[in-house]
């Protein structure tokens, strides 16, 4: 019997000698086989499954009220030891799974073996993994919704402020500052709608489809589902196990939000090497060797971690793509790209926050990064108003600049006289052209740079901000 016991625990508790399997585990099979060192992030998930289960099998008949009550306080029990950090893993602890249910044999006595009746770690795992990510992308909604609120309500706080707009990093035309901020709030907004959008589909119960064919046990999937707040039931039993769609669009939603901050970090960079933005020495890193340097890793780090979110997701795919039904463990894969996304997106989501509320824009230094050729499309849109065709106007335009570059002017230079020589239609009032104030505020349509038409991007995003 000390033999026999010896080789139980060479395999684990789960599938000891006696069984199916003769022998022991190869040690680096036992280390390269188990999961545990990740997925025990998903302890609560597990033990929640585990009672609404218990339940389950005590509606048809396979437990009693009693086993049923003392399967739930052993349970609760778990739960509490994991909860004050006490839970002691042990060898053969291959995942969270066989964890819980080792524990809570320890706990009471052979009893805990009837839990798993029916029910397989296929549906088990499935239903923690979609649990654990429901409840990651509320948390991670929750985050968006500070980052957009923080970043509109800085937008409204430094709404007079202009600066130089961009198209191909060339001078385009002038804009305010929270409308540029504000632009890229309306990437964060999409990426928080489409969040919002995945939760339905990953907020369906697998639990009770065993390990492909169905629990053969008749349990209610739908008092399920009830019991552990999802939304309704997976339709196939074979799917259910091995569907890992909801991980696959949490990825690749969090590799376009990372794009996204990667964008803003880009341009902010850009903006504080020009001393239009200076950053917070809380978001910043000295040089070891230069006394001077004040580095923006912060952001530079956000950029950087946008390239290693979309390996994370083009890597599961590459997982997936071959795998026939139903279940693999190649599945197992899916854990350590999903928790490293979920805790990169929440941290990179805080840092992007912190950066935007301390960092502090010049406006002397952005003004001067304006330049009256930025201009070139109000001249033209002078003559517009006085009837000229654009496509005419645009040449008109186009020739003053190139008559302030061939004399090494600024175009605002221009006398009347030679902008008449040029086109005769232009009238005195021309000269009004040279304002960037009066330029930023004709763009007053919804959602250009006028100061009316910020301010209702502002409220907006705050309002929606509310919704998340």
């Amino acid at each position: 019997m000390a033999e026999k016991t010896g080789e139980e625990g060479s395999r684990g508790g789960l599938f000891g000698a006696g069984g199916r399997f003769k022998g022991g585990t190869d040690p680096i099979m036992e280390k390269f086989n188990e999961s545990i060192g990740f997925d025990k992030r998903m302890w609560a998930q597990d033990i929640r499954g585990s009672i609404a289960y218990a339940k389950s099998t005590e509606k048809v008949g396979i437990l009693t009220s009693e086993e049923s009550s003392a399967i739930i306080a052993g349970l609760e029990k778990v739960h509490d030891e994991w909860a004050a950090g006490m839970f002691e893993l042990k060898p053969g602890d291959e995942d969270i799974h066989t964890a819980n249910e080792r524990r809570l044999t320890e706990l009471i006595g052979p009893l805990g073996g009837k839990l798993h009746t029916g029910r397989s770690r296929n549906d088990q795992v499935a239903t923690d993994t979609r649990l654990w990510i429901v409840e990651a992308e509320r948390d991670i909604l929750k985050d968006l919704a500070t980052l957009l609120t923080a970043s509109a309500e800085f937008a409204r706080e430094h709404i007079d402020v202009l600066m130089a707009g961009y198209t191909h990093l060339q001078p385009a035309q002038p804009i305010r500052f929270s409308h540029w901020l504000m632009s890229h709030m309306a990437a964060i907004t999409r990426d928080a709608e489409r969040l919002r959008e995945l939760i339905p589909r990953a907020n369906q119960c697998p639990l009770g489809s065993g390990a492909l064919a169905g629990n053969a046990f008749g349990v209610d999937r739908e008092f399920l589902a009830k019991e552990l707040g999802f939304d309704g039931v997976t339709s196939n039993s074979l799917d259910s196990v091995c569907d890992r769609d909801f991980v696959v669009e949490f990825l690749m939603w969090h590799s376009l939000l990372l794009t996204h901050l990667s964008q803003f970090a880009e341009d902010l960079i850009i903006n504080n090497m020009l001393k239009c933005v200076s950053m917070d020495d809380a978001y910043a890193t000295g040089s070891s060797l230069m006394p001077q340097k004040k580095n923006p890793d912060a952001l530079e780090l956000l950029r950087g971690k946008a390239g290693v979110a979309l390996g994370r997701s083009v890597g599961l795919m590459a997982t997936l793509k071959g795998l026939p039904r139903a279940y693999n463990k190649d599945l197992q894969e899916d854990k350590v790209p999903l928790f490293d996304g979920v805790d990169t997106v929440k941290d990179c989501l805080a840092i992007a926050t912190g950066v935007i509320v301390t960092m502090k824009p010049n406006p002397k230094m952005l003004m001067k990064a304006l330049c009256p050729e930025m201009l070139a499309t109000d001249l033209a849109d002078y003559l517009v108003r006085k009837g000229v065709p654009f496509r005419e106007t645009h040449h008109i335009s186009g020739a003053c600049v190139r008559l302030a570059e061939e004399q090494d002017v600024s175009i605002d230079t221009l006398t009347l006289e030679q902008l008449q020589n040029i086109d005769s239609r232009f009238g005195e009032d021309v000269l009004k052209v040279w304002d960037y104030e009066v330029s930023v505020e004709r763009k007053s349509s919804i959602g250009g740079t006028a100061k009316a038409s910020v301010l209702d991007q502002i409220e907006k995003c705050i309002a929606f901000a509310k919704t998340l």
